[in-house]
């Protein structure tokens, strides 16, 4: 049998063990925990088996993939994480965001849970990361509707410059343009969730202004901001526009 006729039976095991868990977890809480362990057990197999696979094939397999956590849901409670049924933080509040955690690439599931319960997952996920990258995954969106989001991270950084991106994660706002204020647009048209492009700017400090896309209307301003050199950072717009917690920017490197 190939390997990846092995890969696909044990995934399809996963999956099969994943759903069983689903089932039996408000009815027979000793099988729920039965068949996670099962489903548990079948994605570490798979984990390994595609990490073995990309040091076969030279795709990096074998270096380890970095993900970090940000709460950017603004009626969310303080969180719990669990990947494949393993609590990994804890105590996680809004705005607040983890360090790098190392990961072998492959596939997870991810569980959030409001901080110190198991009873019901405020969101539930699979995520796939990719040996030797960085990622900041962002549990994101009004509680309702809430998701997790992921964003591929970049340290590298030009000699003596500096590097910027916008990441809207403000539920109910528009998409919108992130511009030096009274100047030039840097960022266009940006809606929820998503990431743009880096750019590389020479150090500086400026102020900036939030613009529903298109316009000159300032929904916010963020004065001061202040980019060192051989730095990377993500601009992170949480909040709510005209509402509580108020829209407002958060700066993570790299």
């Amino acid at each position: 049998m190939h390997y990846y006729d092995n890969a696909d039976q044990v995934a399809w095991q996963a999956a099969k063990y994943g759903m069983l868990a689903d089932y039996y977890k408000y009815m027979d809480p000793r099988l729920h925990v039965y068949y996670y362990q099962k489903h548990f057990e079948c994605m570490q197999r798979w984990c390994m088996m595609e990490q073995q696979r990309g040091e076969q094939m030279g795709m990096g397999g074998g270096n380890p993939a970095m993900v970090r956590v940000i709460h950017a849901s603004p009626d969310a409670p303080a969180v719990d994480v669990y990947v494949n049924g393993q609590k990994v933080l804890s105590d996680i509040s809004y705005k607040q965001s983890s360090d790098y955690l190392q990961v072998p690439g492959g596939q997870y599931q991810i569980d959030v849970y409001p901080a110190g319960k198991t009873d019901q997952a405020v969101v539930t996920q699979n995520l796939a990361v990719e040996g030797g990258n960085m990622y900041t995954v962002a549990a994101a969106g009004t509680l309702d509707s809430i998701r997790l989001i992921a964003a591929l991270d970049n340290q590298s950084v030009s000699s003596g410059k500096a590097k910027v991106r916008f990441w809207h994660l403000s539920p109910n706002a528009p998409a919108v343009d992130i511009a030096v204020k009274g100047g030039d647009v840097l960022f266009r048209n940006v809606p929820f969730g998503k990431a743009t492009r880096y750019m590389t700017l020479p150090p500086t400090t400026a102020d900036l202004e939030v613009r529903q896309a298109g316009t000159n209307q300032v929904v916010k301003t963020v004065p001061g901001v202040k980019l060192e050199p051989n730095q990377a950072y993500t601009a992170v717009a949480v909040g709510l526009a005209g509402k509580q917690p108020p829209l407002e920017a958060l700066f993570l490197q790299p």
